[in-house]
């Protein structure tokens, strides 16, 4: 099951031919997670058969899943965001302490080479990011470290490192709180920090905390940081019962339930003082992973009944207008007919009356002429019938019938374009593609994260 990823199906010329990757090799080295994720982005993105071009020529706008999650770390002035950074990397890649706070938002990602990028750049790289621009002054404050860890989960990860929020006279040359809070709506995770060295109950922190926990409730994490230097138990159940005061004092922020682990880098040189819960914030982080694995999934199932739905709607569509079409066309060219007919009729009795037998004959053949000869003379018959005082009459009747019979012609001509061959071709091929390709592959891939979790007898 693990080598189904080492494919990209394909469908060329009705057929279905199954192409390597680029780079087998590093196919392979990933987990399976990480698969499942840069797949499901191919199916999107594929230059010749990508989903979301598919969808957008039919009307439909469809996201393409992100490869990694993003987790954000937000907290008050040196609560150890950083730190926790570096210490899950397990490289010293963001610069830590007091004096060194980071002044904007910092993606840290994993990568080929260590790197780092500018603003501009930043929105490049990361370009589901790119609305930040509207917020004035932000892009100036925005960077990018590329890392080469591939420590614990953080080949799935990008972590957006954020300001640390003070209260008092503290100004910032963008808007941190709106930035905080529509990054808060793009994230996967948010991990908010309090440290107990007397900013755990900084305003500024709680008020975008209880904002994002309007619409991002069930993303927010919360955890004392640096419970090691909160001095003795007692001191730390202090700044607990504090912070869970200031907290309950917000409705929002209210609920039964509420949890806030104590976490600390650890350090083999300092003496254990308390319960470091550090490891339950990786536990969250690979929680989080396999959820957004699973909507990933769900997701991809829906995408692909959306685009099979609305392209079976456009065919049917398609047929029943071309079928009515028809009949307009049939209806148009009989009314049209008929518009024509009584002038016709004359003029060809008139003119087969005046022309002889024998010519006839010739021209017509002898069952022909003999019906034409017929035909003239009824036509005489019912002409000579109308005295002088009715032909005014039948002339005005036989000017509205002809009228009549145009107007008729004309509503029929209200035809509606089709699809050209072309197009149903295109279309037919795009659904078979989705249900043959596509929704085949998901089936794989659920199997693949199955079977982390259960034999593969177990899995129907």
């Amino acid at each position: 099951v693990e080598g189904v990823a080492v494919f990209r199906t394909q469908i060329m010329s009705g057929f279905l031919r199954l192409r390597t990757v680029s780079n087998p090799s590093e196919s392979l080295s990933l987990s399976v997670d990480e698969n499942i994720l840069r797949e499901c982005n191919f199916l999107y993105t594929d230059p010749k058969h990508g989903l979301v071009d598919i969808a957008n020529r039919l009307g439909l706008r469809l996201l393409a899943p992100r490869k990694k999650i993003t987790v954000m770390l937000m907290g008050n002035h040196s609560a150890g965001k950083s730190s926790f950074i570096n210490w899950y990397i397990e490289e010293h890649i963001q610069k830590t302490g007091v004096a060194t706070e980071t002044q904007g938002f910092t993606f840290v990602t994993s990568g080929k080479k260590r790197e780092s990028l500018t603003g501009i750049a930043t929105l490049l790289l990361y370009p589901h990011f790119q609305a930040l621009e509207q917020i004035e002054g932000v892009t100036d404050y925005l960077s990018t470290e590329i890392s080469t860890s591939k420590q614990k989960k953080f080949n799935l990860l990008t972590f957006i490192d954020t300001p640390g929020l003070v209260d008092g006279d503290m100004t910032y040359e963008f808007d941190v709180d709106k930035s905080l809070i529509w990054l808060g709506k793009q994230a996967d995770l948010i991990l908010v920090f309090f440290d107990p060295m007397g900013q755990a109950l900084c305003k500024r922190t709680l008020d975008v905390v209880e904002k994002l926990n309007e619409t991002q409730g069930d993303k927010l994490k919360f955890y004392l940081s640096k419970a090691d230097e909160a001095g003795h138990e007692s001191d730390r159940q202090r700044v607990m019962m504090q912070i869970v005061q200031e907290l309950c004092k917000r409705p929002g922020l209210n609920k039964c339930g509420f949890d806030m682990p104590t976490i600390y880098i650890p350090d083999d040189n300092k003496p254990i003082r308390c319960v470091n819960q550090i490891q339950e914030v990786c536990t969250t982080i690979e929680r989080t992973i396999n959820r957004t694995v699973q909507n990933t999934l769900r997701q991809l199932e829906k995408d692909c009944e959306s685009i099979i739905k609305i392209t079976k709607r456009q065919l049917e569509e398609n047929s029943a207008q071309a079928a009515k079409n028809r009949r307009m066309w049939i209806q148009r060219l009989f009314f049209r007919s008929m518009m024509y007919l009584a002038p016709l009729s004359l003029v060809a009795s008139f003119i087969i009356s005046n022309t002889s037998r024998e010519n006839l004959n010739d021209i017509m053949g002898e069952d022909l002429a003999n019906t034409s000869l017929i035909w003239a003379w009824c036509v005489s018959k019912i002409w000579n019938w109308i005295s002088g005082e009715s032909y005014l009459l039948v002339l005005i009747m036989l000017l509205g019938f002809m009228f009549v019979s145009m107007m008729l012609a004309n509503c029929c001509y209200s035809t509606k374009t089709t699809l050209t061959r072309k197009e149903k071709k295109q279309l037919g091929a795009n659904r078979d593609y989705v249900e043959r390709v596509v929704v085949e592959k998901k089936t794989q891939f659920y199997e693949m994260y199955l079977s982390q979790c259960i034999s593969e007898q177990e899995i129907i």
